[in-house]
């Protein structure tokens, strides 16, 4: 990001929104297709207005089919158009697993590197408010697993617009999960061409004592846990990784070697969670500058529940944070 840009500021929607806008512009073979995006301007209004503006060969309405528009999307990208699919959540989109697993992951591969599949599947993802079990998944590691898929997950307007368009220019399939709780979030977003490049982490908040390592909506839970710590006179540094694969190990293991200690907070269940891929990589490659054993927050070990107290309950808050940064820290 260039520090001299002007700003604008915008919802988080509004910056996806601008994204895709700038982008099909930018490139006839662009286009949108997903329940509800055109008609309807999309479930969460990120597609507003470009039904309008780019008409119905580009802005697509499909039924309810998630594993049958994935396909399609997949058919495209493989003729040589840039599809950007959008599931209303993933939650749904177990259904597609199947094409962006075995399809749109695996054809570079297997046609050695003749085919490309320049495919973005976007949508919410995460928990909401008293959405419960079936509607409140964090999916990450789902797709973070498979070779040949890369994944973003943006934490504000300005990384919502910088890596949707890194994804839809991208020739690999691209998966960007949008936190559901942030598409009402504002912040600056700089004016004119903003790309932010896919597998380049960045640090939120300086900070000397302890590293805080997240991704998507909990960086804010990390943040509001480093302005508690602030009061304690811990000093600590939030790392956003932004993309999950690639993955940015020089920043986590440059700022690991900063504090010496490290906390990973994520939405996703603990077993076999993004945090533990996290934990073994920098036990792996940066064990020596560890002072303390990497601590790991997660969603409760449980289906979300529906009731608030108990939803409550079971979500990352920054309490929890902070406490883990003083167990590394050994002030508790």
């Amino acid at each position: 990001m260039d520090g001299g840009a002007e700003m604008a500021v915008m919802t988080y929607r509004d910056a996806l929104n601008e994204a895709l806008a700038e982008e099909m512009e930018r490139d006839d073979s662009v286009f949108l297709m997903g329940e509800e995006v055109a008609e309807y301007d999309g479930a969460y209004k990120v597609s507003r207005g470009l039904l309008d503006r780019f008409g119905d060969a580009r802005v697509v309405d499909t039924p309810i089919s998630e594993l049958g528009f994935a396909g399609l999307g997949v058919g495209a990208a493989m003729a040589g158009l840039r599809p950007v699919i959008e599931f209303m959540t993933f939650n749904f989109a177990f259904l597609a697993l199947d094409q962006v697993i075995n399809n749109a992951a695996k054809t570079h591969y297997m046609t050695n590197g003749q085919l490309h599949v320049p495919i973005v599947f976007r949508g919410p993802n995460g928990s909401a408010l008293q959405l419960a079990a079936q509607h409140s998944q964090a999916c990450e590691t789902y797709y973070v697993h498979a070779p040949g898929v890369k994944l973003v997950n943006p934490a504000t307007p300005a990384d919502a617009k910088g890596l949707l368009k890194a994804a839809i220019r991208d020739d690999d399939p691209v998966v960007v999960m949008e936190s559901e709780l942030l598409y009402n979030a504002r912040g600056d977003v700089p004016e004119g061409e903003h790309v932010v490049p896919l597998g380049v982490a960045d640090v939120k908040a300086e900070g000397t004592d302890v590293t805080i390592i997240s991704h998507g909506q909990m960086v804010h839970v990390a943040l509001q846990a480093a302005r508690t710590l602030e009061k304690e006179d811990i000093s600590a540094e939030v790392l956003d990784l932004r993309s999950l694969r690639p993955l940015d190990m020089e920043a986590i293991l440059g700022s690991v070697h900063k504090t010496n200690r490290a906390v990973y907070v994520e939405e996703c269940w603990p077993f076999t969670g993004i945090g533990a891929q996290i934990v073994a990589l920098i036990q792996d490659e940066g064990f020596d500058d560890l002072d303390a054993p990497v601590q790991r927050i997660t969603q409760a070990d449980v289906p979300m529940p529906y009731a608030r107290n108990l939803e409550k309950q079971s979500k990352p808050d920054a309490a929890r944070v902070v406490d883990a940064c003083r167990k590394v820290l050994y002030r508790n």
